[in-house]
């Protein structure tokens, strides 16, 4: 993982813990003990993800989170 990437995957977990009200570590969990998405999605699609607004990155992976079961 380059530093861009890692400086991604913190900007995604941040701003998804804002959005839900909860603490970065606990969505850190989420996507990488409760599932795979942090390397499987996060990561691998960094090149179309991180050209998008905040908004919409978190919209889109928030879609993901409710579809694998992990958020309400």
């Amino acid at each position: 993982m380059t530093k861009k990437h890692l400086d991604f995957a913190i900007f995604c977990i941040e701003s998804l813990a804002e959005h839900l009200n909860k603490n970065g570590a606990e969505i850190y969990t989420k996507l990488t003990q409760d599932s795979n998405l942090l390397d499987n999605y996060i990561i691998n699609h960094y090149e179309a993800l991180h050209t998008q607004d905040k908004e919409y990155i978190v919209q889109d992976i928030l879609d993901i989170m409710h579809k694998e079961g992990l958020v309400p």
